[in-house]
């Protein structure tokens, strides 16, 4: 008889599991970010689903009740997902400053250009003054 937490752990990894997949099929969750979701549905679905296993670990730990195990599974995994998300956000966040000071300096560079030049055509798209 499986006892309701790992039942729990076993339903909610199964959503996981199938919620990534749709994610990933819809293209809102692009493959490389998905890999980390897709482990971790299927370490907890699989530990889960194994009774023995899950016995083991917890007693390997130190765990008294197993399904807490389960648990400390997910926690860790979650907090690696955090990490993973923030060093793509830490690598986002300097692409993003480093494209906006390059649109700056050919902004100027426009600017430089136009004001040297008094037979350059006079756009009103620049939203420069």
């Amino acid at each position: 008889m499986l006892d309701r937490a790992v039942l729990f752990g076993i339903i909610s990894s199964g959503i996981t599991l199938a919620v990534v997949l749709e994610l990933v099929r819809r293209r809102r969750l692009r493959e490389e970010y998905s890999l980390l979701w897709l482990m971790t549905a299927l370490v907890l679905l699989f530990t889960g689903s194994n009774r023995a296993l899950l016995d083991w670990l917890a007693n390997t730990i130190g765990i008294y009740y197993p399904p807490s195990a389960l648990f400390l599974i997910a926690i860790v995994f979650v907090l690696l997902l955090l990490l993973h998300t923030s060093t793509v956000l830490t690598r986002l966040t300097q692409e993003n400053k480093q494209i906006a000071q390059e649109v700056a300096l050919l902004k100027e560079e426009v600017r430089r250009l136009k004001a040297e030049s008094p037979t350059a055509p006079v756009t009103t798209d620049d939203p420069t003054p």
